[in-house]
């Protein structure tokens, strides 16, 4: 009769754990991003194998077989979706330049004195800057006004600002629309066009998971527009890959540089924890126009974000 309280204990312990997992397990399987707070706790889907393995520790002390079961089921799902998603197949044609691409989110500007270095160097082709207000965007341009004289902007305070620098000859384009600014270019690589677009969707807040959905669906509309035009979108998705309205635009034949380099799961924020418990949200989406053949994150000080920088060859089509 002592072990009554305690068996009871377990299997209610093994029961709200799987409930809670379960469903968020259950809305990845469905390919959906369901309402808060699965969204937001997608973004930690591996995480989430830490409760997932209590639940089955929790049912094999109470010897409850369906806990157990399930438990295991969950588990099992879980290590399935940890495997990378999207195409892995290299681009037939021959290279024809090569491009270093690096994206940071500043955090209201407080990054900037950071990132100055770190473009130095790094010296990248292309640079993507989020949430880069009217002091980042002066310090940006004046400090690199020579080695960047291409520059496609939103101008605009706090989060709401963002800038594209460029080594490469810029043609501005009408960008994506959202609640933060997400400027595009077509660049002049070598001769070569190629679309850059900054990405900024909002965050999947609990009262603004609509418009998150909706902004992360107008990426993917640009995405898909023009298909046959080399494409290089980059930023803060404030998504991961285990996120429905991510995967969409994976689908339209964009692949996570990341994935293609070995860095599929690294952590870009919050920085502070990235090297122990993060989620990667920040970007570099290629075309099949190219390979990444090197990626690194980068932390920068003063910024809840690392950067991302990317080595890039665009080829030709096959």
């Amino acid at each position: 009769m002592n072990r009554r309280p305690g068996r009871r204990l377990g299997i209610w312990s093994t029961g709200l754990l799987l409930a809670g997992v379960g469903t968020v397990v259950g809305c990845r399987a469905a390919d959906t991003d369901g309402v808060t707070p699965v969204p937001q706790l997608l973004a930690f889907l591996p995480w989430l194998l830490v409760p997932a393995g209590v639940a089955l520790l929790c049912a094999l002390l109470a010897r409850w077989w369906p806990g157990l079961v399930g438990a295991v089921a969950v588990l099992g799902l879980l290590a399935w979706y940890l495997e990378p998603y999207g195409r892995t197949a290299e681009p037939d044609g021959p290279p024809l330049a090569t491009l270093r691409v690096l994206t940071s989110n500043v955090e209201f500007g407080r990054g900037t004195p950071a990132l100055v270095p770190r473009i130095r160097d790094r010296r990248p082709d292309v640079v993507f800057v989020e949430e880069c207000e009217y002091t980042c965007q002066a310090t940006l341009e004046a400090d690199f006004a020579t080695a960047y004289p291409y520059r496609q902007a939103v101008r605009a305070a706090g989060s709401h600002g963002s800038l594209i620098l460029s080594r490469f000859p810029l043609k501005p384009t009408a960008g994506v629309a959202g609640t933060m600014g997400m400027p595009g270019a077509v660049a002049d690589v070598h001769g070569h066009a190629v679309r850059l677009q900054l990405a900024h969707p909002m965050p999947p807040l609990p009262d603004q998971v609509g418009l998150w959905r909706r902004e992360l669906g107008r990426l993917r509309a640009f995405a898909a527009a023009d298909p046959r035009t080399p494409t290089v979108l980059a930023g803060d998705f404030n998504a991961t890959q285990d996120h429905a309205a991510f995967r969409r635009i994976l689908d339209t034949g964009l692949t996570d540089a990341a994935r293609l380099a070995g860095h599929d799961r690294a952590a870009s924020w919050p920085a502070r924890t990235a090297s122990v418990v993060g989620t990667q949200i920040d970007h570099v989406l290629l075309s099949s126009d190219f390979t990444a053949t090197g990626a690194r994150f980068l932390r920068v000080t003063g910024s809840d974000h690392r950067a991302l920088v990317v080595d890039l060859a665009l080829h030709q089509r096959g």
